[in-house]
């Protein structure tokens, strides 16, 4: 325990001396779903979108989903083809619950391999009720076909659903990565092909391994060596090399030859070329090894210049995740296979077996290699031929003392938040004529992030949120600048880049997107062709250097004028083009702060609480983003407060009995330009004074109009109140500045409806209807007299 705590710290002062860690990355510009303009799949009933192939020949994206395969159209994923149907029958779902597996859960048919046989016949597997089966599909005349010709799928496929496993077909051979048995605790590397060929059951070649994704690389290809095609693994299992307290996993890649065709005697139909290694992707603080969670391998023309990019998590039970992407390059991995160091076991007093690094002689031909030039010198011409003490010393000792190291010796990206799932990469040459590799990266909460590595400066362009709901992205693929991301629900696509979405020039340059170049001519950011020319120097990119001086200088922005009403609270959009933008208010030359209680400053705007005489004038909102050590400042946004008189606002008062009362109070409380929810707790007692003031004209008012009429109709006696007065007269009441006028009333001896004219004012002479008392003899029961409020001004 010791010695690998003493390696943790060693390993984490080293890298931070080395370098500064680039913790909570940023991404410049956030998409959130309903603006992320994406072509979307899923069928209701369906789920589990995670198994794609692309097949270019027939212009399809082949899905595979919880019982269903689809042929979607590649370059528009909504348009469906075709599809299968591939459910479990009866018997094979009694089975799996009999065995106390969850009926609607893992009791389903799970299609998890697809791969390509030939022009017209594919592979497919599925978990069929944890009862894992094989078939074949073909695609003719528009039209998918399960030929029901099944195969025992152990080996190939996983029992469980939602374990892990890599396969990889190559010249129609099979080579897949998973459990052999319904517990789980049988892990295989097997070949399926006329001379089959599988690991050992043995904890030092694989210990509860997680396997990742397997790919092969043609090192055969103008190999002066005269080697062999090799098969890369990449899994994480439990360390067998450390003494620790519990279970400590690390992450591995393994290899095994094209040509192996197993031993004579020893390691009959087994692996003679299989070696592993650890895989080392150290981050600046010491902890417990970070685990390997996807690869991408990035194909180049000529094999040693391609390179495996992969995303590892920590296995620290913390809150805060932390995520890491490294790379590595073949040469350095098939190094480290062919010329390091072995670990063998060895026997201490305490009877545990230790690691340590082997320092007898190595047998020759050396162990784990492939039948090479140097192998056939001896006569040796397949592995069958290989001796025993060469193939003993790889059934004992599969694993390197090396660890396999980044290429530039540390992550291209650290980031704390949500956990990186997936990822792919993209080769993009820019304007200044080098390749840049662009990475594509699935979270678990559902977004999917651009991020490229600038001489060691790691920028992340942008992150689009591809669901509706937070959940991890399951499976990624790149093909001719476009995307397709698969999960739980459904499936994604969207374009590697939409260079529209940088609105100016500044923005589009600053974006530092290789995919994009601003034109001046066309006034928008455009994206470049796939082998740019730019001859006369007229588009506009700074990748490295994000200088941006070569933008025209922007338009001044007009102000936009807004009416202020007292005691109302306001709020005035702007939004920074980019996250990384610090945004500042000023109101008449002063920059104003949020720890000022009359304001709140949030990330798209500014509220101001309780509007008052003071707060009219000009506010301006100003961005600015520091690149390379360089400001870049944007005035965004102008508004001039212009305060506005209190406004009378009409209320129509209803009775049922058809009179029709008109009146107008003043409206109080609350201005949202922008529709922000108020805040009335922050009012000052000014504001509130107000309100009360209006309610209680209002009342006074309607209770003395109330009055008149009881007196009127004898509901109350004149003597209760202030003396009997001729009805025929008129009376005035004032309350609290508004007068009350009833006119004088006309009986009426035709049957005609009798009229009274009643007057309201506030300041100002308003003119208020007429009604009508149509009741007979002047009575109208109380319980019908229902008053209505009329809010809405445009009834008025």
């Amino acid at each position: 325990m010791s010695a690998l705590f003493v390696l943790i710290i060693l390993h984490g002062v080293l890298v931070a001396c080395a370098y500064s860690a680039h913790n909570n990355l940023t991404p410049r510009k956030t998409v959130e779903y309903e603006d992320n303009h994406a072509i979307t799949f899923k069928e209701k009933g369906i789920w589990n979108y995670s198994t794609m192939l692309i097949r270019e020949d027939l212009g399809l994206l082949m899905l595979g989903a919880r019982e269903a395969v689809y042929a979607l159209d590649i370059n528009d994923i909504s348009v469906a083809k075709s599809k299968v149907l591939w459910k479990v029958t009866e018997e094979k779902q009694q089975e799996c619950i009999s065995k106390g597996k969850h009926p609607d859960i893992d009791c389903h048919n799970y299609i998890r391999m697809l791969h390509q046989m030939n022009d017209s016949v594919m592979y497919v597997c599925g978990t069929n009720a944890f009862n894992p089966t094989c078939d074949y599909i073909t695609y003719g005349d528009g039209q998918l076909k399960l030929e029901e010709k099944q195969e025992e799928g152990r080996g190939k496929c996983p029992f469980d659903p939602f374990q892990r496993s890599s396969s990889v077909m190559i010249d129609q051979e099979l080579y897949s990565a998973t459990s052999y048995n319904f517990l789980g605790s049988e892990p295989v590397i097997l070949r399926n092909s006329p001379v089959s060929l599988r690991t050992v059951i043995k904890s030092s070649w694989l210990n509860e391994p997680n396997f990742i994704y397997m790919d092969v690389v043609p090192e055969s290809e103008n190999s002066p060596e005269g080697d062999d095609d090799k098969i890369y693994m990449f899994f994480n299992e439990n360390a067998i090399e450390y003494d620790f307290y519990s279970k400590l996993l690390v992450s591995r890649v393994a290899k095994v030859c094209k040509g192996d065709m197993g031993g004579q005697r020893t390691l009959q139909r087994k692996w003679t070329s299989f070696l592993k290694a650890r895989l080392d992707c150290s981050v600046p603080e010491p902890s417990l090894p970070y685990i390997i969670q996807d690869v991408f391998h990035a194909r180049h023309k000529k094999w040693r210049n391609s390179i495996f990019y992969a995303i590892f998590t920590s296995q620290s039970s913390t809150t805060d995740q932390t995520s890491a992407i490294c790379a590595y390059n073949v040469t350095d991995i098939s190094e480290v296979f062919s010329r390091g160091k072995f670990k063998t076991p060895v026997t201490v007093e305490t009877s545990d077996v230790k690691w340590v690094t082997y320092s007898g002689e190595i047998p020759v031909p050396r162990p784990g290699d492939c039948i090479n030039n140097a192998a056939r010198s001896l006569g040796i011409e397949r592995s069958l031929d290989l001796p025993d003490k060469t193939l003993q010393f790889i059934r004992d000792r599969p694993l390197m003392d090396d660890a396999v190291r980044p290429i530039t010796g540390k992550p291209l990206l650290v980031n704390r938040g949500p956990s990186l799932t997936r990822l792919v990469v993209d080769h993009v040459t820019a304007l200044d004529g080098q390749s840049y590799p662009v990475m594509f990266i699935g979270t678990e909460n559902g977004y999917l992030q651009k991020a490229v590595n600038y001489d060691g400066e790691m920028h992340v362009i942008e992150e689009v949120k591809l669901f509706q709901n937070a959940e991890p992205v399951d499976v990624l693929r790149l093909h001719q600048s476009q995307l397709y991301a698969g999960s739980a629900s459904g499936v994604v696509q969207m374009p590697s880049s939409n260079c529209s979405r940088y609105i100016s020039c500044l923005d589009c340059v600053l974006a530092r997107d290789p995919y994009c170049a601003w034109d001046p001519t066309a006034q928008r950011c455009s994206r470049l062709p796939s082998l740019p020319n730019d001859a006369d120097g007229h588009l506009i990119q700074s990748l490295k250097d994000a200088d941006a001086t070569r933008c025209p200088i922007t338009v001044t922005t007009e102000p936009n004028i807004r009416n202020l009403v007292l005691g109302n609270n306001i709020r005035l959009l702007c939004r920074p083009d980019s996250n990384l933008a610090q945004v500042s208010w000023n109101f008449t030359g002063k920059q104003l702060l949020s720890s000022d209680r009359k304001y709140t400053i949030y990330s798209d705007g500014i509220l101001i609480y309780n509007a008052l005489t003071a707060d009219a004038g000009r506010y301006t909102c100003t961005s600015v983003e520091w690149v390379k050590g360089r400001p870049y400042t944007q005035t965004l946004a102008i508004y001039d407060l212009q305060e506005k008189s209190i406004v009378d606002v009409t209320e129509k008062i209803q009775i049922t009995s058809g009179i029709v009362l008109e009146s107008y109070t003043t409206s109080s409380g609350l201005q949202e330009l922008e529709g922000k929810p108020s805040r009335p707790e922050t009012q000052t007692g000014e504001g509130k004074w107000v309100v009360m003031q209006v309610a209680l004209a209002v009342l006074s008012v309607m209770m003395g109009c109330l009055l008149i009429w009881n007196l009127y109709m004898g509901h109350i006696s004149p003597f209760m109140c202030f003396g009997r007065q001729s009805s025929k007269t008129p009376r005035n009441c004032t309350e609290r500045g508004y007068v009350c006028t009833v006119g004088t009333e006309h009986d009426s001896l035709d049957g005609k409806p009798q009229t009274v004219r009643l007057r309201l004012a506030s300041n100002s002479d308003v003119e208020a209807t007429n009604f009508h008392r149509n009741a007979p003899n002047g009575n109208v029961p109380m319980d019908t007299q229902i008053f209505k409020y009329i809010t809405d001004e445009s009834e008025i």
